[in-house]
């Protein structure tokens, strides 16, 4: 309340600006810390494996990539999104200290999302009969079918832990209730909106490397984008746990009634991000070529991702505003409305032009192009 009376009065001098926005970074920090490293230490699991495979052939390379980036990516996104109507329900009760309301929100959810693990089995199960369907070549559907299969029971893993909430809030646990199997219509609508509008943005990137084996060298083209997706997904690691904190934040304050805490927040936190992103935009340009080493030493894919190095660099740069905006519209309860925009800028006008590129030039993946002069 003291901070939204302070915001009340303009102008604001420099000085206590500066000590808003010093103490709004440092909540910022508080929250996102434990789960930035959440999301990097769930992330590096996958990152392993990958650079093992790397090393098996180029083939068994393709296959994991294709199974990890494309099969998990598109499942994992469901799952991670569907938990996004948490932060919004969740985030908005806490603030009006409807503790209870938080406790039958994650039952909810936790049902929710065992029902799509028994669902998404079945992609995990079929899935190289969905990737010779799409176009992929016999062995690289066989090998990502191997990889997606022993996957599996890590669906149920994420069913119980991406709507979980910290056992530090005492107050939010009233122990199990039957009312977590009322409201679930509307809950599922939420849910619904949520999972399309984040799964929209990550499913583009999966698309991607999903449509990269339909090209001429399919291997080539899918170990070269799987590696320079698992540099962008690093960004996307740290920007999501800092959207995750803005959707927080601005549930938080718009439930407590304090919407000029909520635009100083929204503004602290994209801030922070472009920092970030800066950085990471800078140590993809400088070890970007050499880190690719780690997994695979054939000179192709490496020429490959040399070439598309300067590309990705800018993806991350510009990575670091547009899942911020979405973790504040999950906090505003807007997940339809940036859905549909998603849907136009990603799938209506994004990825066409990237397939006419890829498909009809000579640019495929990562055409030799001269950066320098």
């Amino acid at each position: 309340d003291t901070v939204e009376e302070i915001l009340e009065h303009r102008p604001i001098q420099l000085r206590l600006w500066l000590k808003l926005v010093a103490w709004e970074s440092r909540v910022l920090w508080i929250l996102s810390g434990t789960s930035i490293i959440a999301y990097l230490f769930n992330y590096m699991l996958s990152f392993a494996t990958l650079i093992f495979s790397g090393h098996l052939g180029s083939v068994k390379f393709a296959g994991a990539s294709i199974a990890s980036v494309g099969i998990q990516g598109l499942t994992y996104g469901i799952m991670i999104e569907m938990a996004s109507a948490v932060q919004t329900v969740c985030g908005q009760a806490y603030g009006a200290k409807k503790y209870a309301v938080m406790c039958i929100t994650l039952q909810r959810a936790i049902i929710l999302h065992l029902g799509a693990a028994v669902i998404l089995t079945f992609v995990y199960w079929f899935s190289g009969d969905f990737l010779k369907l799409i176009g992929q070549t016999e062995s690289i559907a066989e090998q990502g079918q191997v990889f997606a299969r022993g996957l599996i029971p890590q669906l149920y893993a994420l069913a119980l832990i991406c709507p979980m909430q910290s056992p530090r809030c005492k107050e939010t646990w009233t122990g199990f209730t039957m009312k977590a199997f009322t409201g679930i219509w509307p809950y599922f609508k939420l849910t619904a909106a949520s999972a399309m509008m984040l799964c929209l943005e990550i499913w583009y990137s999966q698309g991607l490397v999903l449509i990269s084996g339909l090209l001429s060298n399919p291997t080539v083209a899918l170990n070269c984008l799987s590696i320079c997706m698992n540099y962008l997904t690093w960004d996307m690691q740290i920007v999501l746990g800092l959207g995750a904190v803005a959707s927080v934040r601005v549930s938080n304050e718009l439930g407590a009634g304090h919407p000029r805490v909520t635009k100083l927040s929204v503004l602290v936190v994209n801030g922070n991000s472009m920092i970030i992103s800066v950085v990471l935009s800078a140590i993809v340009m400088i070890f970007g070529v050499a880190l690719s080493k780690l997994f695979t030493t054939d000179s192709v894919v490496l020429e490959a991702v040399t070439n598309l190095i300067p590309l990705l660099a800018i993806s991350v740069l510009l990575n670091g505003i547009q899942p911020i905006l979405s973790g504040v519209a999950v906090g505003s309860g807007w997940q339809a409305w940036v859905a549909y925009v998603n849907l136009v800028c990603y799938y209506v006008i994004g990825l066409p032009v990237g397939c006419v590129l890829g498909f009809k030039t000579y640019l495929g993946v990562a055409y030799p192009v001269h950066w320098t002069a």
